[in-house]
């Protein structure tokens, strides 16, 4: 099993619209590294949902379904998107700045290339945020 971080700004897909839905397409990544992550991504594997921009923290859970397949919102072949179902809402928020605060996180990708959306996270820093988070 692998871990991912996806992020999503409200305004685009808010948890209220993944409460709403239950299952999603993560759909519209266009930077190349966050795009070979999605391909890496199995069914089951598990992923942190990171609000971004407003208020940034990661809020809840989530799990692939579908693996990478071409995006719909687009006719072009070098996009992929991957189903996924809401697990959890987290009990506490886990803000980026306890992330930040957190000497075992220190390590995360999120800190050092904080604008890639899709990210893979370590089981070991997948099992602090979701302490923190419960």
């Amino acid at each position: 099993m692998n871990y991912w971080l996806l992020k999503s700004e409200p305004d685009a897909f808010s948890l209220a619209d993944f409460v709403t839905e239950k299952t999603t397409v993560w759909n519209g990544v266009r930077n190349y590294t966050a795009r070979n992550y999605l391909k890496k991504m199995e069914i089951g594997d598990l992923c942190l949902f990171y609000r971004s921009v407003v208020k940034p923290a990661v809020i809840a859970t989530c799990t692939v379904v579908k693996p990478f397949y071409q995006d719909p919102t687009t006719d072009n072949p070098a996009w992929v998107a991957v189903t996924v179902e809401l697990n959890a809402i987290f009990e506490q928020e886990v803000p980026l700045t306890l992330i930040k605060q957190t000497p075992e996180l220190q390590k995360m990708l999120l800190l050092k290339m904080s604008r890639l959306s899709v990210q893979p996270v370590t089981e070991a820093e997948w099992d602090i945020i979701h302490r923190l988070g419960n």
